[in-house]
């Protein structure tokens, strides 16, 4: 019989699919690292599950301790289905610009949900980040996870998303591009790919707010880039530590209203139903296509699913309400 012990069993070993008819454009092959075939419907099951055991093995969190961190939804959902398996109590810090489903969805599997405020400075005592550290200071047996600078991030994805990625391409990836948040993927992955081939080029996919793209050109952290943004879960305002700009060849900028436009395209023209990173991702791939020729083999990694992202880049109402169509 072929079954798995519970639902950690699940995570990785994702497949890679053919992107068709928005690719035309792009003269490489384009594949999609179609990371909603995880059981928490993401990437970030994971970076969670191996922070968490990492967590344990160095005696960081006892037996029915509480997980506290600050997630934008994806890395909440992977600690707590490894929460419940393991018998832990989950708290998710969120900002009030994630969706409405992301919030609902953490909270049908057990997670307590807090709410702070998007528009306020990182070291704000308001911000999911400061709340974060304050909620694992005051509650007896936690365990605060800052996936933004915990090391096991960016090893989760040197050993397994990487690996995989060099496997199903039989060693033929020339260029992987992905959406930068807390930078796991992109310095995993991509330490991973430039080790078994230093030609790889690794691409970030960066929003119009966020720091990265002018840092990793400049080596300047400029307050004046930072701006509120609505695209989710890539982009920061801070620097996180898994951010490893050395691995970086270069960074895209998407605009909003280009990454929600192009997150209904994929679901209209590809099937592919996935969340609002994935439509930057895709943009940002298409302002790139110089950088590719009929010989590459491009992999695009698309974070997570369209389910969490209904009441927003899905609904023609909200679209409208925000200028993104008209």
């Amino acid at each position: 019989m072929d079954y798995k012990e519970n639902i950690l069993g699940t995570i990785g070993n994702t497949p890679l699919v053919k992107i068709n008819k928005l690719a035309e454009e792009i003269p490489a092959l384009v594949l999609a690292k179609y990371e909603t075939f995880n059981p928490g419907n993401s990437v970030k099951d994971r970076m969670a599950l191996t922070m968490l055991e990492d967590a344990e093995e160095q005696g960081l969190i006892e037996p029915g301790g509480t997980i506290i961190e600050g997630t934008s939804g994806n890395t909440g959902m992977g600690l707590a289905l490894a929460a419940i398996v393991k018998g832990y109590k989950m708290v998710c810090v969120i900002a009030d610009k994630q969706s409405k489903e992301k919030i609902d969805i953490l909270r049908a599997v057990g997670s307590e949900v807090v709410v702070c405020p998007t528009d306020v400075e990182p070291d704000d005592p308001r911000s999911y980040y400061s709340t974060s550290k304050r909620l694992a200071e005051e509650t007896p047996n936690s365990w605060y996870v800052n996936q933004y600078d915990n090391p096991s991030n960016t090893k989760a994805h040197y050993e397994s998303t990487g690996p995989e990625i060099w496997k199903q391409t039989d060693g033929k990836v020339t260029h992987f591009v992905v959406g930068v948040g807390t930078g796991g993927t992109i310095s995993g992955v991509g330490k991973y790919l430039k080790e078994q081939n230093p030609k790889v080029k690794v691409w970030g996919i960066d929003t119009y707010g966020s720091v990265f793209k002018k840092y990793h050109e400049t080596g300047e952290f400029d307050e004046k880039e930072i701006y509120p943004y609505i695209t989710e879960g890539i982009g920061e305002d801070i620097l996180p530590k898994n951010v490893d700009f050395s691995i970086i060849d270069g960074f895209t900028k998407v605009t909003d209203k280009d990454a929600a436009v192009y997150t209904q395209r994929l679901s209209k023209e590809e099937g592919m139903f996935l969340g609002n990173s994935a439509g930057a991702a895709m943009k940002g791939l298409l302002q790139l296509k110089e950088h590719f020729t009929k010989d590459d083999v491009v992999v695009v990694l698309f974070h997570d699913h369209g389910s969490r992202y209904v009441g927003k880049m899905y609904n023609d109402d909200w679209m409208k309400s925000q200028g993104f169509i008209d």
